[in-house]
């Protein structure tokens, strides 16, 4: 992945303490998603302690998405140091992720309403995020035709 601005202009519009604001909003909003999504694990650790049924889809989404997590929080961290190819991962991402993950929640029978409300609320940062990417400041540090 590229890490490093290509031009000495280009390095300017990202030292800017608007972009650099807006890096920070993206960081820690993927960190709080990584956060939620670690208690979205221990809940269905501790439903399927308690005895009452977790599928195998729940497993599944509840363990990939924290690792998700980390691996955006690298891309954006390589982003907020030059990477436009990251940066763009993060900001298709950032959209991608919430309208996929709440649209197969919403499938009936794949999993139970407290799960679906949960992933909800792991998607929070992730929108915050999608807006943030999409905001003048980090347009501005990336500009088309780069």
């Amino acid at each position: 992945m590229e890490t490093t601005p290509h031009t000495a202009a280009d390095a300017a519009l990202l030292d800017t303490p608007r972009a650099q604001r807006a890096f920070d909003t993206v960081k820690s909003g993927i960190k709080v998603y990584g956060a939620l999504s670690a208690v979205a694990v221990l809940a269905v650790i501790a439903v399927a302690i308690s005895g009452h049924t977790v599928n195998t889809f729940m497993w599944v989404r509840a363990v990939l998405l924290p690792v998700v997590a980390v691996l955006i929080h690298r891309m954006a961290v390589s982003a907020s140091r030059g990477s436009r190819r990251a940066f763009e991962r993060v900001r298709a991402l950032a959209v991608i992720m919430p309208i996929a993950i709440i649209g197969v929640d919403l499938i009936p029978g794949v999993c139970p309403p407290w799960y679906s409300l949960m992933q909800v609320v792991c998607m929070l940062p992730v929108i915050r995020v999608a807006f943030t990417t999409r905001g003048s400041a980090l347009r501005a540090a990336f500009p088309k035709g780069r």
